[in-house]
């Protein structure tokens, strides 16, 4: 089964509506670029930008950084996912490392949004991976499978769900994780899939993410379970974007 590559720039706390308006004009050309190479692209741009980017250019997979598991309530400074579906939102991100670190987000959690975002008809993009701490102690694996039986407990239809390997180690450090190690955990992600899954865990696109460059995306492509890339700050300029697509 040949799983389409795919590319997800996530922008953070980054890019005004001004700025987001610029690379939505941009964005045609990357998308004329990626269809070529038979590469979905997409970004997660701040919540205040994604109807500006919905309104330029609805064909890029359009996703949020963040979302309440809950459909309305008493939850100030949250955002639900009927309003992210209002918007024409259809995918999310779930358990990024910094909202684990910085908002103490747990697999727990993870996991009921996960399910909401499911049941909503949504894509859930969930991220997982170690801290240094546990990579020098070598319980890289053991953490990753919590985060995987965690955060998927429940989930009946895994070929909605999109997984990023995101050792948190490697997130804005510049220092990445060797194509090896990358390809070592993905591959280990995909046979705990297959445990539970079966056949359908070979449709599960699995993305590495971790300082992931125009310069070093090509190495991490050529392994046989790294479907795609979660890029954080090479995704910000549309030089850099398309850089990316060219070496995929």
């Amino acid at each position: 089964m040949l799983r389409k590559k795919l590319l997800v720039g996530n922008w953070k706390m980054n890019k005004t509506m001004a700025e987001t308006t610029a690379f939505g004009h941009a964005s045609f050309e990357l998308l004329r670029q990626a269809k070529e190479k038979h590469i979905d692209i997409g970004v997660t741009p701040p919540y205040l930008s994604l109807q500006t980017l919905l309104n330029i250019n609805p064909k890029l997979i359009i996703g949020a950084q963040n979302v309440h598991h809950l459909p309305k309530g008493a939850y100030t400074g949250e955002v639900s996912i009927p309003m992210l579906k209002e918007l024409g939102v259809s995918w999310s991100l779930v358990g990024h490392s910094e909202r684990r670190t910085y908002f103490n987000e747990t697999d727990e959690s993870c996991n009921l949004k996960v399910l909401a975002l499911l049941e909503a008809g949504m894509t859930p993009l969930y991220c997982v991976g170690e801290t240094l701490t546990e990579f020098e102690k070598g319980v890289t694996k053991k953490v990753i499978k919590k985060q995987i039986d965690v955060g998927l407990k429940g989930v009946k239809d895994v070929k909605e769900v999109v997984i990023a390997y995101e050792p948190v180690w490697s997130i804005g450090t510049g220092k990445n994780a060797s194509k090896e190690i990358a390809e070592d955990i993905c591959g280990y992600i995909r046979g705990l899939l297959e445990k539970k899954y079966g056949a359908d865990a070979h449709l599960v696109r699995i993305l590495y993410g971790g300082s992931v460059k125009p310069n070093n995306i090509k190495e991490y492509m050529d392994m046989p379970n790294i479907d795609g890339a979660l890029v954080g700050g090479a995704s910000l300029s549309v030089e850099s974007y398309a850089e990316l697509i060219e070496n995929m």
